[in-house]
């Protein structure tokens, strides 16, 4: 068992392993101890670290780092996600590798300060103009926020596209044991600026016959077809299977384990990747199945509209679809087992 670390700071750290030496941001709370660890540790290993004069400045520099092929990265919350996302964009048309790290806060405009999820469909969806997705990876806990820190960097860099380790506020700030990763040896990417050549960029745009819009759809292909990841449990014969990610989907794998010694036939699927969706999941599920439920922390209910198109999509068949969105917090085990009873009773209409 590793030694007790912040959520954020392991994540830093994590990046610093992995490679990373460019981080540029700006802070906001919960992502802002990521950028104060790194502003003493990038000079100390010899990366560079840069406080920008606002999030735009900051991910025009990660464009900026990887367009020499470095391995750069930023993070922030809520409305700063929200100005980078043209920088996010440009990254993907000029197909460069590099990370975003989102620690979710709740709320429209300005938002709160409440850890949440209801950054879901923004990210999943590519939320800056143009035909693109970033990969999304979604940890449960501070251990598996440094694993897939690594592992953002790697796919990044394996298809030229940006990652996004899409964490939440509570994982930011809490305390847990961790295990970090050895130093990884990264050199620069051959294809970056090094004073003599310029960047090859992989797509090339022709006005006829559409080459980079065949090679988007094939690149997206790729990735969906070898990055689906998930954890499941107990989804052959289970009558209702839950699906949530996250810290939310911790509390749902501890409330299906207490609803299964009440006698329930329950089970659950935790995305750890949102986009590519875990669609080959679904596969495994029991095909007299009476409805899925997800759980999630937000108002609206995101996470449930991909549920939904998967079930359609894989199952061919008019299986009920429920939403549980506890706002924001992390949902207790108490209340999602309590909500279940009552979508079992009928008390709760299916969304889909």
């Amino acid at each position: 068992m590793g030694d007790m670390i912040k959520g954020n700071e392991a994540i830093a750290e994590a990046a610093v392993r992995a490679g990373a030496r460019l981080y540029a941001g700006y802070p906001i709370t919960p992502s802002t101890e990521i950028m104060e660890y790194l502003s003493w540790r990038m000079p100390e290993i010899g990366g560079t670290f840069v406080q920008a004069e606002s999030e735009l400045a900051g991910i025009n520099m990660v464009v900026g780092g990887a367009a020499c092929g470095v391995r750069s990265f930023t993070a922030s919350s809520g409305p700063g996600m929200s100005l980078k996302q043209e920088g996010i964009t440009q990254l993907y048309d000029e197909e460069l590798a590099a990370v975003v790290i989102n620690v979710v806060r709740y709320g429209n405009g300005i938002g709160t300060l409440h850890t949440a999820q209801c950054d879901y469909l923004r990210e999943t969806r590519g939320g800056g103009n143009g035909d693109y997705r970033t990969i999304v990876l979604c940890p449960e806990s501070i251990q598996e926020a440094v694993d897939l820190t690594g592992l953002a960097f790697d796919l990044a860099e394996k298809y030229r596209t940006v990652a996004t380790l899409m964490t939440e506020g509570a994982l930011g700030q809490m305390m847990e044991p961790c295990e970090l990763p050895e130093f990884k040896e990264v050199k620069r990417q051959p294809w970056g600026f090094d004073g003599k050549y310029s960047y090859k960029k992989v797509g090339i745009f022709d006005r006829d016959s559409m080459k980079e819009a065949v090679l988007l759809n094939e690149k997206h292909d790729l990735i969906k077809a070898n990055e689906q990841r998930w954890e499941d449990g107990d989804i052959e014969d289970a009558d209702y299977v839950f699906v949530a990610y996250g810290l939310p989907g911790r509390s749902t794998k501890g409330a299906v384990e207490q609803l299964k010694a009440q006698g329930h036939k329950v089970g659950f699927i935790r995305p750890i990747i949102a986009w590519p969706f875990p669609e080959n999941a679904f596969a495994k599920v029991n095909p007299n199945v009476k409805g899925f439920i997800t759980v999630e922390a937000n108002a609206t209910g995101q996470l449930v509209d991909d549920v939904a198109l998967t079930v359609k999509k894989s199952m061919k068949s008019d299986i009920p679809v429920y939403c549980l969105p506890y706002v924001y917090g992390i949902p207790a085990m108490k209340a999602i087992q309590e909500d279940f009873v009552k979508i079992a009773a009928g008390e709760i209409k299916e969304v889909y």
